[in-house]
């Protein structure tokens, strides 16, 4: 294969500083590696801003990737950026329709950025390239693109979920919003679920024919809409996890909570990732099993995002409030049950504290697949691994059936799984981690760019995904706690 990738994304993660950042989200650890193997450019807003938008492409290349940017003015980042994507499409997309906003300027907002980086984009594009879009905040570009001439094959990957179709109405142009998204030639999901929901939306809402194969008939072309599953770059984040900084990460951890056991959660700061739900939770397992409240610790690391909007800082202010009660409640002198950090890490520090960590806690209430579990699960010790407590609205799950799945809207069901994963005999921790690595290490991020880019130059299509993990038997997994 000989054509670049020409990936566009929101924001465009230079590699060298891309330690801290791909810690905390898979988008740029994902990309980085699918651009590394492929070549082509990485086009996207800088994230500064600019006082008059001109549409100035900042060109860099480091190790080896070339990226693109372009900055934004004041008012292009308050309604594209803060407004429709962050405060319309994001809780919709997330089942939050309480929190969804709909604003006629936000809309207008997006669809003029929209314009501005496909104007922006168009000159870099070639005759062989393939174009491969992300996620929510672009999802009007290859409509765009068509517009000004563009014939490349063309793909959108959406990193979040895709919300059912009683939801989706409630958004004003919905069906606009998806005839746009149809100009593309390959539309991929994290799960099965939210392709089926998309699907079930153009059939429903426009009616429009969807083939055996999940393909849509659609103005005389024919677009593929399927599963694509992504992965960490599994290799790579081993080697890292054995490596001096996360051996030094792990063994600080280890010393400072002087032998008592670990959990872990690693999360942005977002209503999505059930975060005021899992303090209540670890809250009711230490009400519930006082015999073992002074011996485990809650490391929350939760890094602040999209500040500006209002719903976030009540996050972190409830946050604040939960950690502070509990921690008043059941402290003592020399210890605190939960340690609330507000700041990132480089991912090698991470890999060390999920190794030394007894339970990793990815109870999100609802994402598109959440690549923490994934990293926790290649960072464990195989002789004496940790538990992965998992959300079943995790699109994660989907693969990882031999974690402890849970309603994260429960608080008693995840404390029930935590006091189980403390007192899980070794020889079913260890069976679980195997199964849960051979399918970390099988759907890692090569596979996926590998499977997508496939679709996208038109080859013979990989299966469709079934969501199984690698080592499914015909017996039933246990699935709750």
């Amino acid at each position: 294969m000989s054509s670049r990738l020409i990936v566009i994304s929101n924001r465009v993660s230079v590699p060298k500083a891309a330690g801290a950042a791909g810690a905390q989200g898979g988008l740029a650890v994902a990309l980085n590696a699918a651009l590394l193997e492929h070549g082509g450019i990485w086009f996207g807003w800088s994230g500064q801003e600019t006082e008059e938008f001109t549409g100035h492409l900042d060109m860099q290349r480091n190790d080896g990737i070339t990226t693109a940017t372009i900055d934004l003015e004041p008012q292009d980042i308050d309604e594209y950026y803060n407004g429709y994507a962050n405060r319309t499409l994001w809780p919709l997309f997330h089942y939050r329709i309480d929190l969804t906003e709909y604003d006629r300027n936000f809309g207008e907002g997006y669809e003029r950025v929209n314009e501005r980086f496909a104007d922006a984009v168009l000159p870099l594009i070639e005759g062989e390239d393939l174009v491969w879009v992300h996620d929510y905040h672009l999802l009007p570009l290859g409509s765009m693109l068509r517009q000004k001439g563009v014939k490349n094959r063309m793909g959108l990957f959406l990193h979040t979920p895709w919300p059912p179709t009683r939801l989706l109405v409630s958004l004003p142009l919905h069906e606009r919003l998806v005839a746009s998204m149809l100009e593309f030639d390959v539309i991929g999901f994290q799960t099965s679920e939210w392709l089926e929901s998309f699907l079930h939306y153009v059939q429903k809402e426009m009616g429009l024919k969807v083939n055996p194969d999940n393909s849509i008939d659609y103005q005389g072309r024919r677009v593929v809409a399927r599963a694509f599953p992504i992965g960490i770059d599994f290799d790579e984040f081993v080697e890292g996890a054995a490596g001096p900084e996360a051996r030094d990460a792990h063994d600080r951890l280890k010393q400072s909570v002087r032998g008592r056991k670990i959990l872990i959660g690693v999360d942005r700061l977002d209503y999505s990732k059930g975060l005021g739900e899992r303090m209540e939770a670890f809250g009711r397992f230490l009400a519930d099993n006082p015999e073992q409240a002074g011996s485990a610790v809650l490391l929350q690391i939760a890094p602040p995002s999209r500040g500006d909007v209002a719903s976030y800082q009540m996050i972190r202010e409830d946050l604040e409030r939960k950690t502070g009660h509990l921690n008043g409640a059941y402290a003592d002198v020399a210890f605190v049950p939960i340690r609330y950090v507000n700041r990132g890490y480089p991912r090698e520090q991470l890999a060390g504290f999920y190794r030394a960590a007894d339970i990793g806690l990815v109870t999100p209430l609802r994402d598109g697949m959440n690549l923490v579990a994934k990293e926790y699960i290649a960072a464990q010790d195989p002789e004496n691994p940790g538990v992965l407590i998992l959300s079943q609205f995790a699109g994660a799950a989907h693969q990882l059936k031999d974690a402890l799945l849970v309603n994260p809207h429960s608080i008693e069901h995840v404390s029930e799984a935590i006091k189980r994963a403390l007192e899980m005999p070794l020889d079913e921790r260890r069976e679980r981690h195997r199964k849960l690595l051979a399918s970390v290490r099988d759907h890692d991020v090569r596979r996926w760019r590998q499977d997508f880019v496939s679709a996208l130059f038109g080859d013979e299509a990989p299966p469709l995904l079934d969501d199984a993990s690698p080592e499914d038997s015909s017996e039933p997994q246990d699935q709750t706690a």
